[in-house]
């Protein structure tokens, strides 16, 4: 039996390797901000010229590409 707090490596390993995210944000990005309002993390602000995904906060749950207008947010 597994209690709360009781991660044991043998229930909760993994060998994550080079970690990289799921999505980009693409050049055809137009800044417009709907990534960013459906991100359940906000893992998506605003830069220069188009949005950026904060790849420590990112959930890979794909909700900002769905909701990208422009299909500028793709899988890596």
């Amino acid at each position: 039996e597994i209690m709360a707090g009781d991660w044991s490596s043998d229930v909760c390993s993994s060998d994550l390797g080079d970690f990289s995210m799921a999505y980009k944000i693409t050049d055809d990005c137009v800044a417009c901000g709907s990534c960013a309002d459906e991100c359940p993390n906000d893992a998506i602000t605003a830069g220069d010229d188009k949005y950026s995904i904060n790849a420590d906060e990112c959930l890979d749950c794909g909700s900002c590409a769905d909701a990208c207008p422009n299909d500028a947010i793709v899988e890596e």
